[in-house]
């Protein structure tokens, strides 16, 4: 209806289009005007029909990572794999409010296609930006609150990592997942779990525990690193930690903390 009326208001205020002469410069005139409203009341009173949610931009380029993540699979990872969860996720969602894809975690379980294409869009959209060149990576730091989580939950950073790289092996990650540490739902201990396939802490049923928010995930998918490490899983999660960046991770901890909630993605 509003459509409509605009479409009328706009033919009457240059009905005078149609009573020059084809030919005149004015008559052209006039009835280019007419179309260019007619035109821009249309765009202006139809929703546009738009991607909801979009593969975001690395912060880095493709071979920042390197030589612990090469510049192939990052290129593939990002371009194609994560596109293609992006890509069903808005099919997915198509027709429905706009919400940001953080708040589609928590039941995903229960909403069909959304649990994988889903998951896959945050898990990866968090991963990205946990990481960064090693020489970045490597004076980033634990802030005193993390390190404190750390040594409380775990002994230390070194205890950390084992017990890492122990969740991360094929025989307890078996086939495609991710493993994370995550602050629990009370925000005073970390966890080391991992989840099949595009699952996460953030969806409920996922975990025994219930759900927890993750600061630090790895893809233990094959095409996160087979390109460069084959069948050798445990080397490429022991080289991962040379390109995570503390500060990042640091920051995830004290939001989640506080806010008792998932970290924001961007996409």
């Amino acid at each position: 209806m509003k459509l409509s009326l605009a479409l009328i208001a706009v033919t009457a205020g240059t009905a005078s289009a149609w009573t020059m002469s084809a030919d005149s410069p004015a008559g052209k005139q006039s009835r280019r005007g007419f179309f260019t409203a007619s035109a821009a009341v249309v765009a202006a009173s139809v929703p546009a029909i738009a991607n909801a949610y979009a593969v975001p931009d690395l912060p880095y380029p493709f071979e920042a990572l390197e030589p612990y993540i090469d510049a192939p699979t990052m290129k593939i990872h990002h371009d194609k794999h994560h596109a293609t969860y992006v890509a069903n996720i808005n099919k997915a969602t198509e027709g429905k409010d706009e919400v940001p894809i953080l708040d589609l975690m928590e039941n995903a379980l229960d909403a069909g296609p959304i649990r994988n294409s889903g998951g896959g869009h945050y898990n990866h959209a968090f991963f990205w930006e946990e990481m960064a060149p090693p020489d970045e990576a490597k004076k980033s730091k634990c802030s005193d609150q993390l390190e404190k989580m750390i040594n409380k939950s775990f002994g230390s950073m070194d205890e950390m990592k084992e017990a890492f790289e122990a969740k991360a092996a094929p025989g307890a990650t078996f086939g495609s997942g991710w493993v994370w540490v995550a602050v629990n739902k009370k925000g005073d201990e970390l966890k080391i779990v991992n989840t099949a396939n595009q699952d996460n802490p953030l969806m409920k049923g996922v975990l025994d525990e219930g759900v927890m928010f993750p600061i630090l995930g790895l893809d233990v998918w094959e095409h996160a690193y087979y390109l460069k490490y084959q069948n050798r899983r445990p080397e490429y999660v022991s080289n991962w930690w040379n390109v995570v960046n503390w500060d990042k991770v640091s920051e995830n901890c004290a939001y989640v903390v506080k806010e008792h909630a998932g970290v924001n993605v961007k996409g």
